[in-house]
C-alpha cells in the first residue's frame, strides 16, 4: 500500500546493511537541531503517545507493510500444538518438581500444577482472542497498544524481551551442564574458568555459544523448518517422559505419598506461584500468528490444546516423582535423576539428561522465534530502529530480529553464571499477562464513538475496583495467615466483576472466536497473575524496576520521537480511500475465515 517507502519516509529495507538511516531515518534525529526541538516538545510528544491508542487495521495492514516482505504463511494447528508444547516443556519441570515438593507443598505438589495450569489456561484463552483478532508478529505488544496504548505496550514488550534473553541465557548453560552429565563429565570441564574473574563470571561456556548459533541458523532459515525440527525433536523428549513415567511408576510406593499435605493449604498456593513459570513459553507461539495459515481455527486448537496436554503431562510426572521416593528425600537439583538412582536404576539418569537436552533445545528454538517477532513488531512502529523489522524476501523470516536477540543472548550466557530457577521466576511475565486480560475487557468494553461516556466512567470504575482488590488479596496473602483480608477483598472483586457482567453493555463482539464467560474469566485471570505477584520475591521487583527505568530512559529520548514522527508522518501522507480498500480486504477475510477461507491469507500488496 503506497510503498514502504511512503510509510518509512521513504527508506526502504537493505537488510543486513548498517547505515544510519537504517536505524535512525526520522525527521527528529536528521540533525542535532532537530532533535534539541524534539526534546524541547517531549511532554506534548508523550502525551500525544500515552493517549493515543492503535487500531486493528494499522496492526494488520500498515504495520506488517513495513518489513519490505511478508512472512510466509507456513503454519497449522499441528505446527502451533507442538510448538506450544515445545516452548513449555523445557528444563523446568526437572528442577522446579523437586525443589518445590521438598521445600514448598510435599505430595501435593500436584495441586499445585494444577492450580497453575488452570491459571495459565485462562492466560491462554485471552491470548487465543486477540491472536484470532488481530493475527500479527507483535503478540502482546500489538495487542496493548491497540486496547491500553502505546506506552503501555512498549514496556510491556521491553520487559518480555528482557525475559527472553536472561531466560534463554540461563536455559544455554544449562544445555551445557546436562550435556556434560550425559558425558559423565562436570560441567566446568566443558568451560573456560578464569579465576581472575569474579566467580559468577568467570566461567566461559563456549558451548553455549555453539547452541545458540545453530538455534539461530535454524530459526533464520525457516519457520517451518523451525516447525519440523521442533516436532522431532519434542516427539524425542516426550518418549523420555513417557520413559520417566513409566519406569518410575513400576518403582512407585503409596506409603510415599503420607502426609499428603505437609505444608497445608498455604504451601499448595506457594508453590504453585513458582510452578506457573513451568508454563512459560506458550506467549512466545501467538507471535507466530502472522505465519498461521488460518487463525481463526489454528490458532485456538494450538494454543489451548498445546496447554492441556502440557498440564496433564506435569501432573502424572509430580505424581511419579513422589511415588518413588519420600518428599524430604528428593533432590532439589537433579530430582528425577536421584529418584531412579535412589531405587536402583542408576543407569536412567542419562535417559533424564537426554530428555531435558531435548527439552532445552526446543524451548531455545521456540524463543528464538518469537521473540524475534516480538522485536519485529516493535521496530514496525519505529519504537525500536526500523532496521530490526527487516523481513528476509528469501525465508520469510525476521533475520535481523533474529540474530540480534540471539547475539544478546549469547553475550550473557558466556559470561554469567546463571541460576536456572532465580530466572524462571519472572515477574516481568506475570505483569503482561494481567496487562492482556486488563486490555481484553477494554476491547469487550470500550469501542471509541459507541461506548457512552457514562459506561465508559463505569468501565473504569469496575477495572479499578478488580484491580484494587485483586492487590489486597494477594497483600493480604503474602503478609497474613488470616481471613479478615479475603472476607473485605474478595466480594469487593465479585462487585466490579458483577457492575461490569451486568451494568456496562458490550461494545465489541469477536468476529472469529472469542473467550468464554466474559468478563468473569478475564476478571479471574488478573485475580489470579496479580494474586501470584504477591509471591514473587524482592529481588525480582527490584531488577523489575530497574529496567522499566532504563526503558523509560531510552522511550524519552529516543522510541518516543522516532514513534511519533512516524506515526504523523504516515497522517499526512496516507490516502482514506487506500486503506478502505485495505481493511475492506482484511474484512473480506476475516469473514472467509468461517468458511474455512484463512484470514491470515489477507495480503497489503
Amino acid at each position: 500500500m503506497g510503498g514502504e517507502g511512503a510509510i518509512d519516509g521513504g527508506v526502504r529495507r537493505r537488510g543486513l546493511t548498517f547505515r544510519r538511516n537504517d536505524f535512525f531515518p526520522e525527521e527528529s534525529f536528521k540533525s542535532w537541531e532537530n532533535y534539541a526541538r524534539a526534546i524541547m516538545e517531549t511532554p506534548w510528544r508523550l502525551k500525544d503517545r500515552m493517549l493515543s491508542r492503535s487500531e486493528d487495521h494499522t496492526e494488520l495492514v500498515e504495520m506488517k507493510a513495513r518489513s519490505s516482505h511478508e512472512m510466509k504463511k507456513t503454519l497449522n494447528w499441528w505446527d502451533l500444538m507442538w510448538f506450544g508444547i515445545g516452548a513449555v516443556i523445557g528444563s523446568g519441570i526437572f528442577v522446579l518438581t523437586g525443589l518445590e515438593a521438598r521445600s514448598t507443598v510435599g505430595p501435593a505438589v500436584v495441586l499445585s500444577y494444577v492450580v497453575s495450569g488452570v491459571s495459565a489456561l485462562f492466560s491462554v484463552f485471552c491470548y487465543t482472542e486477540f491472536a484470532v483478532e488481530i493475527p500479527v508478529a507483535g503478540g502482546s505488544f500489538a495487542y496493548l497498544r491497540v486496547e491500553l496504548g502505546e506506552f503501555v505496550a512498549f514496556i510491556a514488550a521491553g520487559n518480555i524481551l528482557l525475559e527472553y534473553v536472561i531466560g534463554g541465557a540461563a536455559v544455554a548453560r544449562s544445555w551445557t551442564s546436562y550435556f556434560a552429565t550425559l558425558c559423565g563429565q562436570h560441567p566446568d570441564d566443558f568451560r573456560i574458568v578464569v579465576h581472575k574473574m569474579n566467580p559468577d563470571y568467570g566461567h566461559l561456556d563456549p558451548i553455549s555459544i555453539g547452541v545458540l548459533i545453530a538455534i539461530t541458523i535454524l530459526a533464520v532459515y525457516s519457520t517451518k523448518g523451525s516447525s519440523i525440527f521442533n516436532f522431532i525433536a519434542t516427539i524425542f523428549h516426550l518418549v523420555v517422559i513417557a520413559f520417566i513415567i513409566i519406569a518410575g511408576l513400576t518403582k512407585a510406593n503409596t506409603e510415599n505419598y503420607t502426609p499428603f499435605l505437609p505444608f497445608e493449604v498455604r504451601g499448595v498456593f506457594k508453590a504453585s506461584a513458582v510452578l506457573f513459570f513451568a508454563y512459560v513459553g506458550f506467549d512466545a507461539v501467538s507471535t507466530m500468528a502472522e505465519e498461521t495459515k488460518n487463525p481463526a481455527r489454528d490458532i485456538p486448537i494450538g494454543l489451548v490444546g498445546s496447554m492441556v496436554i502440557t498440564t496433564f503431562l506435569y501432573c502424572v510426572l509430580a505424581v511419579t516423582l513422589c511415588l518413588m521416593q519420600k518428599y524430604t528425600d528428593i533432590d532439589p537439583d537433579a530430582p528425577y535423576s536421584v529418584a531412579f538412582s535412589a531405587v536402583g536404576m542408576d543407569w536412567a539418569k542419562y535417559i533424564v539428561a537426554f530428555g531435558a537436552l531435548k527439552g532445552m533445545t526446543t524451548v531455545l528454538l521456540v524463543s528464538a522465534v518469537g521473540q524475534a517477532r516480538y522485536l519485529t513488531h516493535i521496530a514496525r512502529t519505529h519504537m525500536m530502529p526500523p532496521w530490526f523489522a527487516h523481513v528476509d524476501e528469501k525465508t520469510g523470516t525476521p533475520v535481523n530480529a533474529t540474530m540480534s536477540m540471539l547475539a544478546a543472548t549469547a553475550v550473557i550466557s558466556f559470561f554469567t553464571k546463571l541460576n536456572i530457577l532465580s530466572n524462571l521466576l519472572s515477574i516481568s511475565t506475570l505483569f503482561i499477562f494481567m496487562l492482556v486480560a486488563v486490555a481484553l475487557l477494554v476491547r469487550r468494553y470500550y469501542s471509541s464513538g459507541v461506548t457512552t461516556k457514562q459506561n465508559k466512567v463505569k468501565l473504569i470504575l469496575c477495572l479499578a475496583l478488580i484491580l484494587g482488590s485483586s492487590c489486597g488479596i494477594s497483600g493480604y496473602w503474602a503478609s497474613s495467615d488470616g481471613w479478615i483480608g479475603y472476607a473485605v477483598f474478595v466480594p469487593l472483586w465479585i462487585l466490579g466483576t458483577g457492575v461490569l457482567w451486568l451494568c456496562v453493555p458490550q461494545a465489541k463482539q469477536p468476529k472469529l472466536w472469542g473467550v468464554p464467560l466474559v468478563p468473569w474469566l478475564p476478571s479471574l485471570s488478573i485475580a489470579i497473575n496479580i494474586f501470584l505477584l504477591g509471591s514473587i520475591d524482592k529481588d525480582s521487583f527490584i531488577r523489575f524496576g530497574v529496567w522499566t527505568g532504563l526503558l523509560l530512559v531510552y522511550y524519552v529520548l529516543l522510541g518516543l520521537h522516532a514513534s511519533y514522527d512516524t506515526a504523523k508522518g504516515f497522517e499526512s501522507q496516507q490516502n482514506p480511500v487506500d486503506v478502505d480498500k485495505q481493511w475492506n480486504k482484511a474484512e473480506e477475510g476475516a469473514q472467509g475465515a468461517r468458511g474455512q477461507v484463512p484470514l491470515a491469507e489477507v495480503t497489503t500488496d
